[in-house]
């Protein structure tokens, strides 16, 4: 194992702290390894360490996020989060391999999930656009973190005005689909989407607003005019 990667587990241990566990335990449902340390403190220390790593080649940086993940902790798969995004220029298109590994391999919850798409990878897809098609394959996923991992990649390509035809796809694969978390996703991804193209998402769930569930549709809609929303909400 790593020196670096030794040395940040034992800075996370001395950082955690039972309380923030057992309520960190009651907001993540299922089986979730925390160590207990609150979000600035393992940001500070993602970011301290990274600055430490004398080689950061992406070869290096990926082996060592791979460590990371492989402990199923979830402080340490936001390191490796961060850590993937920090090396981002030097992304090449045969690196969706390695996204596709770990969206199918260890994503056990939505904030390493979040994390690891919202960044790393949609900012993989920007680069590479022609990878998208791969995003409409995990949304065909039986795994609820690979499907919710093709909505949320596009988040901030979406408030960008980017991909609308891609996400339209993206939203229509997962519409039925009867994970909460999974809903949640691709309503989150629409309603990126409203912030650059209001009248045409508008237009798209005023369609489907009799069969999309709910929870979607209001998370679609949330950062629509009162004027808006009351037209999609009225039955």
């Amino acid at each position: 194992m790593s020196d670096i990667i030794g040395n940040i587990r034992k800075e996370l241990l001395l950082n955690a702290n039972e309380k923030a566990k057992l309520s960190a335990e009651r907001y993540f449902i299922g089986g979730i390894k925390l160590y207990g340390v609150i979000t600035p403190d393992v940001n500070r220390i993602s970011k301290s360490y990274f600055q430490l790593i004398e080689d950061k080649s992406k070869p290096n940086i990926f082996s060592l996020c791979d460590e990371l993940w492989k402990s199923g902790f979830i402080e340490e798969s936001i390191v490796a989060c961060h850590w993937a995004y920090n090396i981002h220029k030097q992304y090449l298109p045969d690196d969706l391999n390695i996204f596709d590994k770990w969206v199918k391999s260890y994503l056990t919850n939505w904030a390493s999930c979040d994390t690891l798409c919202n960044h790393a990878v949609g900012t993989f897809v920007e680069m590479y656009p022609e990878y998208l098609t791969s995003l409409k394959e995990w949304a065909k996923s039986e795994n609820r973190w690979v499907k919710r991992a093709s909505a949320v990649s596009l988040i901030i390509p979406a408030r960008r005005g980017k991909f609308l035809n891609e996400i339209f796809d993206i939203a229509d694969i997962l519409h039925s689909d009867k994970d909460d978390m999974v809903q949640k996703g691709y309503g989150w991804m629409l309603k990126a989407a409203s912030q650059a193209h209001q009248k045409e998402v508008f237009d798209y769930v005023m369609k489907r607003k009799s069969t999309m569930p709910r929870t979607s549709l209001r998370y679609a809609i949330e950062k629509m005019s009162p004027e808006l929303k009351a037209q999609i909400m009225l039955k």
